[in-house]
């Protein structure tokens, strides 16, 4: 093959343009020094995980944050280190102060309210030289829709500034979701995200008889693609012959949908005029070499779907199992060497994800609207 038609994939740690045309250094901004993306919306947790009255740990971006739902159903997001003596705030009670929801943390009752800020500092006499409200910890900004808790982590943890763009939209969903399945990945972000988009390892890691047997044999894809807001769209099209599962449930009158969405959704939409079935995931860094995924999925006008929701959660984390297993091996791989072969066409979203993350670098590093690297292009694969 000539080398016209394969990259080396050297790292997807992708870095902004780092000097102006004068060449005078510019601050960074979008992307952190592990290759994650900032200015960006994340989900932190499913709605289900929240209850009220109890908060809860999550690492972000290898960021401790503490989640919280107050006893009215409101969820608050703040840094879970309190600046005092560093004591996790998650680990505290939640209380009122002055009519609003606080969390006091578990050492010296110190309290903070949903913005970050110490409403309250239980030691103090009155005689001190003290403002509580001088102390306070990050805050994150919140949005709960569709059964998902999503934050945006700003670049600037100091920033009061309007997110960069809107929370996550994925479309007119039915409720909360059926079922949900997660694993974390032993991955960096990056390679979780290659690996959930990758088109060609189907007949290999999810080679179950129901699904994609190998007697289904290989045939050649054909899809279409267009640039979306922040992401990509495989447009609408029938779905492969082989996933007999969709036309056991639609019939052949059935088209499904595909999106990414940058930072790190991937949702996909089969349906009829009479029935739909909608599966979302969601990627978020947790550290270096772990994300977590979460899978959520709706339907509705599937009477077979509901009969058979304990076989489909099965078989969403047998799936999901399958895929971090497979980036995991992938991992151990990269202890030896990281220069990867990515083909056309079947590597191309991979390789739009990477040329998407240096746009989305040098959007928030040098300003203006961001400029999809995304063109309308057919893209064909065998498998």
């Amino acid at each position: 093959m000539s080398p016209s038609h394969w990259t080396r994939r050297a790292s997807a740690r992708i870095s902004p343009d780092m000097a102006d045309a004068s060449g005078e250094p510019i601050a960074q901004r979008g992307i952190t020094e592990d290759g994650f993306l900032t200015d960006g919306w994340y989900l932190a947790a499913t709605s289900d995980e929240l209850k009220p009255g109890h908060q809860t740990r999550r690492m972000i971006l290898g960021e401790p944050v503490m989640l919280a739902r107050t006893a009215a159903g409101d969820v608050m997001a703040i840094r879970d280190i309190c600046p005092h003596r560093l004591v996790a705030l998650s680990q505290g009670r939640q209380v009122n102060t002055d009519g609003e929801p606080t969390i006091e943390c578990p050492y010296h009752g110190w309290r903070f309210g949903a913005d970050g800020v110490c409403k309250h500092i239980p030691s103090l006499t009155g005689d001190e030289p003290y403002e509580p409200s001088k102390f306070g910890v990050r805050s994150y900004r919140v949005h709960e829709a569709n059964g998902g808790i999503f934050i945006y982590v700003a670049h600037d943890a100091q920033s009061n500034d309007a997110p960069a763009l809107p929370p996550p939209d994925f479309g007119d969903l039915p409720g909360n979701p059926k079922f949900i399945v997660r694993r974390d990945f032993q991955a960096h972000m990056d390679d979780a995200v290659t690996g959930l988009i990758d088109p060609g390892h189907v007949p290999y890691v999810h080679s179950q008889w129901w699904w994609r047997p190998p007697s289904a044999g290989y045939k050649i894809k054909e899809k279409a693609f267009e640039p979306s807001p922040f992401g990509w769209t495989m447009s609408k099209h029938k779905p492969t012959s082989s996933s007999f599962f969709y036309k056991m449930v639609y019939g052949d009158e059935v088209t499904s949908e595909i999106v990414f969405l940058m930072p790190g959704f991937r949702w996909e939409r089969v349906s009829n005029d009479k029935a739909q079935l909608v599966s979302l995931s969601c990627m978020t860094p947790i550290g270096p070499k772990e994300t977590q995924v979460v899978q959520m999925t709706w339907f509705e006008g599937t009477p077979l779907l509901s009969a058979a929701l304990p076989l489909l959660r099965a078989a969403g984390r047998k799936f999901l199992q399958q895929d971090g297993d497979i980036v995991a091996l992938q991992t151990e791989g990269m202890e030896f060497q990281t220069n990867m072969l990515w083909l056309d066409d079947v590597d191309t979203q991979a390789k739009w994800y990477r040329t998407s993350k240096r746009a989305w670098a040098h959007w928030r590093t040098h300003g203006g609207d961001y400029d999809n690297p995304v063109e309308a292009r057919t893209l064909r694969w065998r498998s």
